[in-house]
């Protein structure tokens, strides 16, 4: 049985790309696990409740414009405790790009076309 796709826009695995993120009293810098327009999917030390807003410099490699980092709004949507013999390593949390600007949205889509692996 062959699954359908659900997502509206393509998604890569890609743990290279380095990021801040920023959720009040609590930033620190970590990377990506996977990425699309629509948001990212990352691991963090510290738990962040759901529905928390979040600003993040995402750093898109190979890219000049984007050397400086490209900043970006967020809400936490998903987010679990990873456990390994019974303590939580770290979180693993999504999170939505809620406020994209179109020149982001193109930013992205282009890293992620570059970077797609068939």
């Amino acid at each position: 049985m062959v699954s359908e796709e659900r997502r509206s826009f393509p998604r890569i695995r890609d743990e290279g790309l380095a990021l801040r993120l920023n959720a009040g009293d609590f930033d620190t810098i970590t990377h990506t696990l996977n990425l699309s327009v629509s948001g990212v999917y990352c691991k963090v030390t510290k738990e962040i409740p759901l529905m928390s807003r979040v600003k993040l410099v995402l750093m898109l490699s190979g890219d000049e414009k984007a050397a400086k980092g490209m900043e970006v709004d967020g809400v936490v949507v998903r987010e679990h405790p990873v456990i390994i013999d019974g303590v939580t390593k770290h979180y693993d949390v999504a999170i939505f790009f809620d406020s994209l600007s179109p020149k982001a949205k193109e930013m992205i889509s282009d890293y992620i076309s570059k970077n797609k692996k068939d």
